[in-house]
């Protein structure tokens, strides 16, 4: 029996994001994550390595860009934070019309730390 965990979940846990929830459809993928930095503030980097992955997935063509909403918890019913990215935003960045630090600054921009569960 296998139980490797494949597919978006398992290219998220290969980056060291640590899945609770994971829904993918056309428009939207939702995600919830348990950081490895519960301090007060939401990890910059730990948020780049989820793009990465979604952008990684888009660049290999298994994945067609959506918006993607997380939530990050430093542990269950305890959210750190919220963020988002437009699908649009996504589609730019791998068009090159819009440069990491674009790409970096909209969804910063989207952070919201001041969240209750």
């Amino acid at each position: 029996m296998n139980d490797a965990i494949t597919g978006v979940e398992g290219d998220l846990r290969s980056n060291g994001i640590s899945v609770e929830s994971l829904h993918v459809d056309a428009d939207r993928v939702t995600l919830s994550y348990l950081t490895t930095f519960p301090d007060v503030h939401v990890n910059h980097t730990e948020m780049g390595r989820v793009l990465t992955t979604f952008i990684d997935r888009a660049e290999a063509g298994e994945w067609d860009p959506a918006r993607v909403e997380a939530t990050v918890l430093r542990h269950e019913n305890d959210v750190q934070g919220t963020w988002h990215a437009e699908a649009d935003w996504l589609r730019r960045y791998l068009d090159y019309s819009l440069s990491d630090e674009d790409l970096s600054e909209l969804v910063l921009s989207t952070l919201d730390e001041e969240v209750s569960a």
